[in-house]
């Protein structure tokens, strides 16, 4: 089957031309209300479908990819620091775009746009659901109807996430490159050079990404036994926060016609997770009173030097997964003023590809 692309390392998604992608376990919000972003409670693992061809779902091998483990109405977040050079980055949720709401493209496409800038946009909670906001990525399982996939498109065929990167052509890439060797001149030179830099990386909470071993034994079916189907599950949305998805500021033909590399993710339910990779998984996530009570942060991201994307239509009318399942939420505790950070102006293996 043909490579991607697309590297694993630790638990961070390398895609071609600098892409770094990492899946971060979050608090759930209320469904009601806008709320500042929440914190990273740590990375999910994520493991490559080819390590464990006989212990998954014949459909998933076709697919090839990465998988990882979530809760029934776990929230997650995308991280992109770390990515080095310009790219435009697609995210799919079941093959539905996060960003404009329209079926998936093999191609970018502007009007309206189909993809995120990195490294501009460092993190992606949600769907671009509303102006200055998105919808939290929670997880559901297929066939309720309950994904953004099934809203949008009244089918739960693929369930998921789809990332796909697209870089620079050759002559926009050279420019960059140069203004960017002029930028680090100036600043090296400015009076105060190496007094307040960032450290490397970014994001809210840096969390280390811990090479995994070779997988564990796991129990193999029986001689005979039918395939048998994991519990897939897909994207649907929880609850609003305050998070601009960043127009593109470059021509559209700035971007190669092609992509240079492509990942499936697949989403599967703990119990499912510890009978392909014999490994357990992580914890549900804390609760959100405790997590406001201890007095830790909550943050607030704003880049004056960009201009948000109108919202989505189709992506406005998604319903929350509280309709589809009921409200089981804890009475919920805002976060104090003083808790909300403003941030800014406010090597590894080969993963396989497949049919998708």
């Amino acid at each position: 089957m043909a490579g991607t692309g697309v590297r694993i390392d630790g638990n961070t998604l390398r895609l071609p031309g600098g892409v770094a992608v990492r899946f971060v376990r979050t608090l759930r919000l209320p469904e009601k209300g806008t709320h500042p972003l929440p914190p990273g409670l740590g990375e999910f693992p994520v493991r490559r479908v080819s390590d464990f061809g006989d212990r998954v779902p014949p459909q998933w091998r076709g697919r090839g990819g990465v998988m990882l483990p979530v809760h029934l109405r776990e929230a997650m977040w995308l991280s992109f620091t770390g990515t080095t050079e310009p790219a435009a980055l697609q995210v799919g949720v079941g093959k539905v775009c996060a960003v404009s709401g329209k079926p998936w493209r093999d191609h970018l496409v502007r009007k309206p746009q189909n993809y995120l800038v990195l490294p501009r946009q460092p993190w992606l909670d949600g769907i671009n659901s509303g102006k200055g906001t998105v919808r939290q990525f929670v997880a559901v399982p297929l066939g309720l109807g309950a994904t953004v996939e099934g809203q949008v498109t009244g089918e739960e065929v693929w369930g998921g996430v789809q990332l796909q990167a697209f870089g620079l052509k050759e002559r926009a890439l050279a420019e960059w490159r140069r203004a960017e060797r002029e930028r680090r001149r100036q600043r090296t030179a400015g009076p105060f050079a190496g007094f307040g830099a960032p450290p490397p990386g970014g994001g809210p909470l840096p969390m280390a990404a811990a090479a995994p071993g070779a997988p564990p034994p796991a129990p193999s079916a029986p001689a005979g036994a039918p395939p048998r189907r994991a519990a897939a599950m897909g994207l649907g949305v929880g609850g609003s926060m305050h998070q601009e998805v960043y127009r593109d500021d470059r021509p559209l033909q700035d971007w190669s016609e092609t992509p240079a590399g492509r990942v499936f993710v697949h989403l599967v339910t703990p119990p499912e997770w510890r009978r392909i990779t014999g490994e357990a998984p992580p914890p549900s996530p804390v609760d959100r009173a405790a997590y406001t009570r201890a007095g830790l942060p909550w943050y607030d991201y704003y880049d004056e030097d960009a201009e948000d994307l109108d919202p989505s239509g189709a992506l406005t009318d998604v319903k929350p997964v509280g309709d589809w399942l009921g409200d089981d939420l804890d009475p919920w505790q805002q976060p104090s003023p003083g808790q909300v950070t403003p941030l800014k102006d406010a090597p590894g293996k080969q993963v396989e590809d497949g049919d998708w």
